[in-house]
């Protein structure tokens, strides 16, 4: 087990994106977030105390999170000092990267030699089956995006909650570091060998109550090159009934990709709906989530009502506004 509250640890994160487990784990775990520890020319900022080890310590934070996912998952030559400093501070280390801790001898070493623990979240625990496509009893509801971190972990955690209010069978299914940090279990989607990736979704998602729904987070886009395969496993493994748009409409290229441009929502639509009814005919697209967290109030809101009049589906932002809606959608299914 992690142990609880949590130092989130920013590092020299370029941009508020790059630092999205730490913001996930401070927007839904709140009371596992002690304060943040950043280092010179970091450009997030999760509006948490700024601590040093020692005050993180002294305020009752136990295990130092590494709250940054950079591109290609690598712990950064510049961390090294900060995260020794805090295992002989006396910090358990959490860490989502592809760069796992327990490769890096000098960690391990100081680790042992505080009795402290590394927690590589983005290890796959489980002997996962290959798909078999068979259907399973419940119902099941993923996220899809125009990209990646547009906010479908948030968009199935907001459904979830509000499911839960209203005394609705749900459950969130975890398939990424950030998600796993935020419930304590799930599957780290994109370090499962590609043959069971698939099999993994069926497996997180097992037969239900027939009225029982699973929230299943979704991870890249079918239209992000560097990431695409693992958003096919999901849809493919997850055999959902019900599809959730998921798009950020102030970004100028896709993430990562400065020479590709964002798909349309509805080409997002076509092309989802078109995979996702390979392994469930019935399956629909109920709703459009929309990340309007760089607009303003009413410029959001004209927004939404733009692609709700054009596509003719429910547009909120659920984590802004509500995911009331969205669930209202999920009744038609």
């Amino acid at each position: 087990m992690i142990e609880t509250p949590y130092l989130l640890f920013l590092g020299d994160a370029p941009d508020p994106l790059a630092a999205k487990v730490a913001q996930g784990i401070r927007d839904w775990r709140p009371d596992n977030a002690v304060g943040q520890f950043r280092m010179e020319g970091c450009k997030a900022d999760m509006k948490l105390p700024d601590m040093t080890l020692e005050e993180a310590r002294a305020a009752g934070a136990k295990t130092l999170v590494i709250g940054v996912a950079n591109r290609g998952g690598v712990i950064s030559p510049a961390w090294k000092e900060v995260l020794i400093a805090a295992l002989e501070a006396g910090f358990d280390i959490a860490s989502g990267l592809h760069n796992l801790l327990r490769d890096e001898a000098d960690l391990v070493a100081a680790a042992r030699a505080a009795g402290r623990q590394l927690h590589d979240v983005r290890v796959p625990s489980v002997k996962y089956p290959i798909a078999n496509g068979e259907p399973r009893q419940g119902k099941r509801c993923l996220a899809v995006g125009t990209d990646c971190s547009v906010g479908k972990m948030y968009t199935a955690l907001a459904m979830d909650k509000v499911m839960k209010e209203r005394g609705m069978k749900s459950s969130f299914r975890a398939t990424g570091q950030t998600g796993i940090l935020i419930t304590g279990e799930g599957v780290p989607l994109d370090a499962v060998i590609a043959d069971f990736m698939a099999g993994s979704v069926e497996w997180l998602s097992p037969d239900n109550d027939p009225d029982h729904w699973d929230m299943i987070e979704g991870q890249g886009s079918l239209f992000h090159v560097s990431y695409s395969g693992v958003t096919m496993a999901l849809i493919h493994g997850g055999q959902p009934d019900a599809l959730i748009l998921c798009h950020e409409p102030t970004r100028t290229h896709m993430r990562g990709l400065p020479g590709y441009q964002l798909p349309t929502l509805e080409a997002l639509r076509d092309l989802s709906l078109q995979l996702a009814q390979v392994a469930n005919p019935a399956c629909k697209v109920v709703g459009i989530s929309v990340n309007t967290q760089h607009m303003g109030e009413d410029e959001a809101v004209a927004y939404l009502q733009e692609v709700e009049d054009r596509i003719g589906l429910p547009a909120v932002d659920p984590f802004r506004h509500g995911a009331g809606r969205l669930v209202d959608a999920l009744a038609e299914v």
